[in-house]
């Protein structure tokens, strides 16, 4: 499979794949560790969530300046490496739930998310930019696109792994200490510690805490809340631990591989060579042009990010409070549903771009243009699933104990493969828009603006990220149906757009 390609890019694969590895731990259990640590609602949440996934990607601009004023890339990686073990580190240590200080230690998990959020902008574009210099020597240039497609799936591997780790720690810390999961559980207990639970919600708490306490028998609630959730956050500390060893693995591989790395500071004054050639060649017009068009297609994707990026999200929380857990006697976790992304990434990349090679054969491939505005509108079928599918279910605020709610009955609950079919479409509308969208960047971007217009593209993700917050105060204040409804009408909205631009957009990337 890597026959023909440099050495390094295995090299550069398996490390990413360690630091993927923590980082999707992470973003699998973020909100929910968010919500039953501080007992936040999914509104505050999503905010701190949000904020997080926008920092990844504005902190990827600070860490490429780093890396291009020192023009040391390969101990800027490292670097990253050390600094996010670090942030882990701080998300590690467990505290005592509920906390007996909410602000200090709120801000200490703040402080390990920014650490973490850093050290992945010292790491994630510089190691990237490395896999494409490998691939400016002539030798491999024709199979750069090839190279960048295995690249973004086999860090796809440890991506696929990360969510049943975490999930497996917390239940085996739950478990050692008597107890069994319950995803409705910490809800349950924080509205009873706070005072807002009602008399049904009261009932399903008893019922609750006696099925998930091993060996039965009477159960008191007060004793019970406080130690069931102390254990359940605490296995949610030690889940992040484990990210420290994944980013270990990480910072080995790459230690033991630098050899096989290009040397960055010769490719870019050799690079910087042929661009003042490239510069004198094109007009102050086409430069104008060119810059016109990024701008509208980041306009764009922002849109897409903004509803796409909701599975550590709105769709975690879909997952928690509508879906049964349960396919047959193999019991789920709203945290495994994390894992489909990254799985189908790694089974449909192959697939996608088996069929852009068969369409260019036969001269008929769409313009990455094009592919983008397909991109988009499959993004917007899977959310008129979750829509449609979600007609008739109750609106959030009558299931939940803090408005004096009570939690859904299972009958009521919908499949698990809904969420499975959900995150299948999602997946190969962002193979029609991610890499595409990089690709697109490279082409237009004017050559002395390439580093900057990259950067553009990341900047645009973080805004669609920094608006995810969005989707957790839908979710919590409309009926279902209608919160899938507002990502069906901004995907449709960008993938409108793009049509009505297209015919310029491909004129420019000629």
């Amino acid at each position: 499979m890597f026959k023909g390609h440099p050495k390094g890019l295995i090299a550069a694969a398996l490390a990413n794949m360690g630091e993927r590895f923590g980082f999707y731990t992470m973003m699998a259990i973020l909100s929910l560790f968010l919500m039953a640590k501080f007992g936040l609602d999914g509104t505050n949440a999503g905010y701190i969530y949000a904020t997080f996934y926008a920092l990844i990607y504005i902190l990827s601009l600070v860490g490429g300046l780093i890396a291009d004023k020192t023009r040391n890339y390969k101990g800027t990686i490292m670097a990253g490496l050390i600094v996010m073990s670090l942030g882990y580190l701080a998300m590690a240590i467990p505290s005592q739930t509920p906390v007996s200080n909410q602000t200090l230690y709120l801000v200490i998990t703040l402080a390990g998310l920014f650490i973490i959020a850093f050290g992945n902008g010292l790491f994630k574009g510089n190691l990237q930019a490395l896999v494409g210099q490998m691939y400016d020597n002539k030798k491999y240039d024709k199979l750069r696109d090839s190279g960048f497609s295995l690249f973004y799936m086999f860090i796809n591997v440890g991506a696929i792994f990360a969510p049943f780790t975490a999930v497996g720690i917390r239940n085996w810390w739950l478990r050692s200490n008597g107890f069994l999961y319950d995803a409705e559980l910490p809800k349950l207990a924080h509205s009873y510690l706070n005072g807002s639970i009602n008399d049904e919600a009261m009932q399903s708490l008893q019922q609750k805490a006696a099925e998930a306490t091993i060996g039965g028998g009477a159960v008191n609630i007060d004793s019970f809340v406080n130690e069931y959730l102390n254990i359940f956050v605490a296995g949610f500390h030690y889940a992040f631990g484990i990210a420290i060893f994944a980013m270990a693995i990480s910072f080995i591989i790459y230690v033991m591989n630098k050899k096989y790395f290009p040397d960055p500071r010769k490719a870019l004054d050799d690079k910087e060579e042929k661009l003042s050639h490239h510069e004198v060649k094109m007009s102050i017009q086409e430069i104008r042009q060119r810059m016109y068009a990024l701008f509208a297609v980041f306009g764009v994707v922002i849109f897409f990010w903004f509803s796409f990026h909701q599975n550590g999200l709105t769709l975690t929380f879909f997952a928690r409070d509508y879906t049964l857990l349960r396919i047959g006697d193999w019991k789920l976790s709203a945290e495994m549903f994390q894992s489909m992304n990254p799985f189908f990434v790694v089974f449909l990349t192959p697939v996608i771009v088996g069929l852009f090679g068969w369409l260019r054969a036969r001269g008929i491939e769409p313009s990455t243009p094009r592919k983008i505005a397909i991109g988009m509108g499959i993004a917007a079928l899977a959310f008129v699933l979750m829509m449609v599918s979600s007609l008739g279910l109750p609106a959030y605020e009558s299931i939940d104990p803090d408005t004096g709610g009570k939690p859904l009955a299972d009958s009521m609950k919908v499949t698990p493969f809904l969420l499975i079919g959900t995150y299948f479409i999602l997946t190969v509308a962002e193979l029609f828009i991610s890499p595409l969208g990089i690709s697109f960047v490279s082409k237009v971007a004017p050559p002395q603006y390439q580093g900057i217009m990259q950067g553009g593209w990341l900047g645009a993700t973080a805004l669609g990220n920094q608006l995810l917050f969005i989707g957790a105060i839908l979710y919590q204040n409309v009926p279902i149906w209608m919160t899938w409804g507002i990502f069906v009408i901004a995907c449709t909205i960008s993938m409108l757009t793009m049509i009505f631009m297209l015919r310029w957009l491909e004129r420019v990337a000629r």
